[in-house]
């Protein structure tokens, strides 16, 4: 909004703003906001949803059947179910809650338990070592164990 504000303002300053222009700005703010703005993610007992601006994913996470990381720059973890529920979700987020971790982490060991995750036990292995070693290092800068 405050893009949107700006722009304008300054284009209604130059005294160029007009309604094919201010829809063109709002389309442009609508746009940023859209690609900007980060996923948000939840979880419950067994299931974890990413919801974005444009879509929802939805996956049950004791049915997982594969765990792998997407992208080359930007890694992102994809996880799939038995149902078809595909999920594509940041590291860091996460990493950042381990409530949330703990939980994706629970679920997806009794799937691993029950024989469902076929593919990417390594991928999960991957992040719960990250996570942990990041953990560990936060605890010991908290208690002085770094110096």
């Amino acid at each position: 909004m405050l893009l949107l504000g700006l722009l304008v303002t300054v284009d209604a300053g130059d005294g160029t703003l007009t309604t094919p222009r201010a829809v063109l700005w709002s389309g442009l703010a609508l746009l940023l906001f859209v690609i900007l703005l980060p996923p948000r993610v939840a979880a419950g007992e067994n299931w974890l949803e990413s919801r974005g601006p444009l879509r929802r994913q939805r996956v049950r996470t004791d049915r997982l059947v594969s765990a792998r990381w997407s992208g080359e720059v930007v890694r992102r973890l994809v996880i799939c179910d038995e149902d078809g529920g595909r999920a594509e979700l940041d590291p860091r987020v996460l990493a950042s809650n381990p409530a949330l971790w703990h939980q994706v982490d629970a679920a997806a060991r009794v799937s691993q338990a029950r024989g469902r995750l076929r593919y990417g036990e390594s991928a999960l292995l991957e992040l719960s070592r990250q996570i942990d070693g990041a953990t560990a290092l936060t605890i010991f800068k908290i208690s002085r164990f770094d110096e």
